[in-house]
């Protein structure tokens, strides 16, 4: 298959031919230190130990608690790649106050960035630059680094991890891929040092460039090479320092108009792996196994995986498929869903993994066709570019009136609205797949859609085509009520008549 004209940095385009085979392809609660109170039997402790040992005792668990409890959670990217982007401390007090955001990954260390994320209890990954990896190598060169970068904002700052590079071994730079497990292992001794070390882990991205084979899932495995030189090493430190893997899966770069479906967690056919004899209904998953797979291989099954990136461009060119507003609310927001279920994946099942979505902001300065600078969840004057219910109740009146991108722009005469009472109900001709997709859609806009859930007062008729009714008319009552907010590619007809009667 041809590769996908659009990757999110520069270091993607060619990164997941491995994965372009289409055959295959609630918030954690964050602990803090005002929350750990004395009790009288650790009072009574502290008469016979020294306090400052209490002390010492009490942050080594909450340093634990800080770096473990993130299991399932959702971050986002925060790129900077523009020049309209509001200042830090707005943004930080933006995703405190009207997001249930609690994580950010910065593809730096910029220091405004870390001071505007101070006394916020969000949880901050920063990034070592590709370059400075040789010389992170020595221990000088990172003690300095972590003097200048990190001590000066830790604890005010939630620093839980340094990323050392992003997708090195997909460079092909010898020098870098060659000095990043040495680098990594450096930086913890820097860590360790100034006490940090079990605050705050070290890890790195990959690309899934890093696999040889990734179908089907289960016969997953690291290039050759690498496998044994570079990534055996890296797990190993991984393990011993307690850190996760990270990995940057993109459906949208493996999928094609036969695969869309599967990519976008819609209902599909799904794809067999006739080795485990499991059914993969998403791309996701079997990206994610293929990558689980390859660890198994080495004797690291037992790492978690995190995802570092992902995510689905708004707007894009002509020639490519599924790059929507719709498209990209339907991603994002099926895969919060997914990532925090706890259905986990075939081969880890009842698992939940902590997820960043790429990006927070669309980027306007970034090089490439259209949709690389339409990855964001927000404009530059943060209004959702379309929600998928990350925002509080209070901030859902940013939200456009008119979210859905089909039709793009309202038709220049579009029909007044009858001064009675209309509802949005499937269209006769309308089928079950089509409808089943409105429904996605809708909920991943964040729209309330528990009465349809089991044991939800709309549950009953439990057929695809009464969930439907509910869901596109509950759309419909939140926006204008123009005919094109009841359009939903041709499958919604609007009544005069109350269904409910």
């Amino acid at each position: 298959m041809a590769q996908h004209p659009c990757f999110p940095h520069s270091q993607r385009k060619a990164s997941h031919a491995p994965l372009l085979e289409p055959e295959f392809h609630p918030q954690c609660i964050h602990h803090s230190a005002s929350s750990l109170t004395l009790t009288k039997a650790m009072a009574k402790e502290c008469i016979s130990m020294s306090c400052s040992m209490m002390v010492t005792v009490i942050s080594f668990f909450l340093a634990l608690m800080l770096v473990r409890g993130v299991e399932g959670t959702i971050g986002v990217n925060y790129g900077t790649v523009a020049n309209d982007l509001p200042p830090p401390a707005k943004v930080a007090h933006f995703l405190l106050e009207s997001t249930v955001i609690n994580r950010v990954r910065l593809f730096d260390s910029n220091p405004d960035i870390l001071k505007a994320f101070a006394h916020t209890g969000i949880a901050v990954t920063v990034t070592v630059p590709n370059d400075q990896i040789p010389r992170l190598t020595k221990l000088n060169f990172a003690q300095q680094w972590v003097e200048e970068n990190i001590q000066p904002y830790t604890p005010a700052t939630n620093i839980v991890r340094i990323l050392v590079g992003n997708e090195v071994i997909s460079t092909a730079n010898k020098l870098l891929i060659g000095s990043l497990v040495p680098a990594m292992r450096t930086l913890h001794t820097a860590l360790v040092a100034a006490s940090l070390d079990r605050r705050i882990q070290v890890s790195t991205p990959h690309s899934l460039g890093i696999l040889s084979n990734s179908s089907p899932p289960s016969t997953g495995k690291f290039r050759q090479g690498y496998d044994t030189h570079v990534i055996k090493p890296l797990l190993s430190f991984l393990r011993a320092t307690n850190s996760p893997f990270m990995v940057n899966p993109y459906p949208f770069f493996g999928c094609s108009p036969d695969t869309l479906d599967y990519a976008l967690f819609r209902p599909n056919e799904g794809v067999f792996d006739e080795d485990t004899k499991l059914l993969y209904t998403n791309m996701l998953d079997a990206q994610l196994d293929a990558v689980f797979s390859a660890m198994k291989v080495q004797g690291f099954d037992d790492l978690e995986i995190v995802i570092a990136e992902t995510g689905w461009p708004s707007m894009g060119d002509s020639t490519q498929v599924g790059v929507d507003a719709k498209s990209a609310a339907e991603y994002n927001g099926n895969l919060m869903r997914h990532v925090t279920s706890r259905a986990g994946t075939p081969l880890m099942p009842n698992r939940t993994f902590e997820t960043y979505i790429f990006a927070l902001f669309n980027e306007n300065l970034k090089p490439g066709p259209t949709c690389e600078r339409n990855f964001g969840l927000f404009q530059p004057d943060m209004t959702p570019v379309y929600d998928i219910g990350i925002l509080r109740p209070t901030a859902r009146s940013s939200i456009p009136n008119n979210p859905t991108p089909v039709p793009t722009a309202p038709p220049v005469n579009p029909t007044p609205r009858s001064k009675g009472k209309r509802w949005c109900l499937p269209g006769k001709d309308a089928d079950d797949n089509a409808l089943q997709r409105n429904i996605d859609y809708v909920c991943g806009l964040g729209l309330d859609c528990g009465p349809i859930q089991e044991d939800g007062i709309c549950f009953l008729p439990n057929t695809v085509r009464g969930h439907a009714a509910f869901a596109m008319n509950a759309y419909y009552q939140s926006t204008e009520k123009n005919d094109y907010d009841c359009d939903f590619e041709l499958t919604g007809a609007i009544t005069d008549v109350d269904p409910s009667k």
